[in-house]
């Protein structure tokens, strides 16, 4: 039973998007069409590669790599011709450069603003707690018991 479990995690994880019809017959072109379309990102999902993406431009995309393979392009052509098209945002890593900076930056920019704020904000209802006079132990002076 745990041979079937495991041979069907295995068999989900290689289920990509890549249709049989989009397959090549050379197992090692097919095999460097993969490796490319796991670099590049779908432009529609953003957030899946061109091989694991069901969407239709995903589709061409993934069939535009194989066309420029068999066409005798190398892998870095292949990329280069598609970052020309679709910007270096296709890319799933993009290359860091000036027009990149943003890109690779922009995560931590988003973790700053985001610690910034949350700082602000409970700064903001500790001030207001201490004005209403919630959270401070009860004293002599104030009239409390004293906490032992």
């Amino acid at each position: 039973m745990f041979a079937i479990a495991f041979l069907a995690l295995a068999a989900a994880d290689r289920s990509h998007a890549v249709e049989p019809d989009e397959v090549l017959a050379d197992p090692i072109l097919e095999q460097r069409a993969r490796e490319i379309s796991r670099e590049l990102r779908c432009v529609v999902c953003q957030s899946q590669s061109i091989d694991d993406s069901n969407a239709p431009l995903a589709k061409d995309m993934r069939i535009v790599v194989r066309e420029r393979l068999l066409a005798g392009d190398s892998d870095e052509e292949v990329l280069r011709f598609l970052t020309s098209r679709y910007g270096d945002y296709v890319r799933l890593n993009p290359p860091l450069k000036g027009a990149t900076y943003f890109l690779w930056a922009a995560p931590l920019i988003i973790f700053a603003a985001a610690a910034g704020l949350s700082i602000a904000y409970l700064k903001r209802m500790k001030e207001r707690s201490d004005k209403d006079g919630k959270g401070r132990a009860p004293t002599a002076e104030s009239g409390g018991a004293e906490i032992q």
